[in-house]
């Protein structure tokens, strides 16, 4: 990904005022056991802030974002990815599963870890770093859950752990135990110090995935769009931008314990996200919604043909019907729908014609087009 400078300067101007919490709002974010004391300052202190990675898709977000509010940055990472961005910020180049020397021997206020997609990167990091960083700030991940039946969920929800998903010797971690793992180890070495933020979809100019990115080039493309369900399913994803922004934030404070990632406060229906994208653009698009047990019986599936989407049932009831009360009183906050929608469409306009010609995820056009056409001859059927 290559941000372009547009990007940074829209993003210096929207962002966020400094971190501001009620004391009776403070109070309600602390029930959890997963909240321990947290001081909010009322003045930012610059900060010497750590990040690991630090150029991919949230990372230079959080690096602008920091630079604009006076704090000092080190990136630590491999030289590959995006090395043009930010030349004036110190680089430390190295590799998380083998060679941590440029990190020896320096000292951090925060280390922002957004990279480790296995849980000795973070054992590694995290043993190195501890004795010389005040905090662990850990980017993990909503898929840590076994179970999102709860309604509404919150980060007390059981996760992944060996015992209940044992993985055969030799054969790789599921995503989401290895991230459950990874926040044992960043606990492990920063008992009281660390901060786990676990995001859901994360979404915005500069994701390369389309995993939201599919709705809106669709619906501008315009004509009969396939929607999933009945329009009621609740949805929550998070602006790359907002999680980026907030991650500083509470560097700039003593916040620990675990967090949700996603937003908003109150999850929009499917059917508000999919007219609140058409609403950004001049598309004449018409959905038809496509009964779940329909789409289950083709083989269309949630997050995956239909990004976004997971039906609001069973074991996926509370899926995006997270509680935020805790996150909001320590500053999270969302920028409106309708910016998201439009940044991202104009992020993906300004990429090459070889890589608008094919989106990453959702459903193709011909395969769209055919459960329509399979939608329809059901219903004409079933109202003969």
């Amino acid at each position: 990904m290559s941000l372009p400078r547009r990007t940074f300067v829209r993003l210096a101007a929207t962002a966020g005022t400094a971190l501001g919490v009620a004391p009776a709002a403070a109070a309600r974010a602390l029930a959890s056991p997963h909240g321990p004391t947290i001081h909010v300052p009322t003045r930012r202190a610059p900060r010497r802030i750590l990040i690991l990675g630090g150029t991919g898709f949230i990372g230079p977000y959080q690096v602008q974002y920091a630079l604009d509010r006076g704090h000092t940055v080190t990136l630590f990472n491999r030289g590959r990815t995006n090395p043009q961005l930010f030349p004036t910020v110190e680089k430390l180049q190295g590799d998380r599963a083998s060679d941590l020397r440029s990190l020896e021997g320096r000292d951090w206020d925060v280390v922002i870890d957004n990279s480790a997609t296995d849980p000795t990167w973070v054992e590694r990091s995290a043993k190195l770093l501890a004795p010389r960083v005040k905090r662990y700030f850990f980017v993990s991940t909503r898929s840590v859950y076994s179970d999102t039946s709860r309604v509404p969920m919150t980060v007390d929800a059981p996760v992944f752990t060996r015992e209940n998903t044992p993985v055969e010797a030799g054969k790789p971690l599921p995503y989401g135990l290895s991230k459950a793992l990874a926040e044992k180890e960043a606990q492990k070495y920063f008992p009281g110090r660390a901060l786990i933020v676990r995001p859901g979809l994360i979404v915005g100019p500069g994701d390369l995935t389309d995993r939201f990115t599919y709705w809106p080039v669709r619906i501008e493309r315009g004509g009969e769009v396939l929607a999933p369900g009945d329009g009621t399913d609740p949805v929550q994803v998070i602006d790359a931008r907002d999680l980026s922004e907030w991650l500083i934030r509470l560097a700039e404070g003593d916040a620990t314990g675990v967090y949700s990632g996603v937003g908003p406060r109150n999850p929009r229906s499917m059917a508000e996200l999919l007219h609140g994208i058409k609403a950004v653009t001049t598309s004449e698009a018409t959905f038809t919604w496509v009964d779940t047990d329909f789409l289950d019986a083709n083989k269309v599936r949630g997050y995956a043909e239909m990004p976004v989407w997971q039906p609001a049932r069973g074991n996926r009831a509370g899926f995006a019907r997270f509680d935020l009360s805790r996150e909001i009183a320590l500053g999270l906050t969302f920028r409106p729908l309708a910016v998201t929608a439009k940044d991202t469409l104009d992020y993906y306009h300004a990429q090459t014609p070889e890589r608008q010609a094919t989106l990453k995820a959702g459903i193709t056009p011909e395969r769209e087009a055919e459960v329509l056409a399979l939608w329809k001859a059901r219903k004409g059927a079933a109202g003969r």
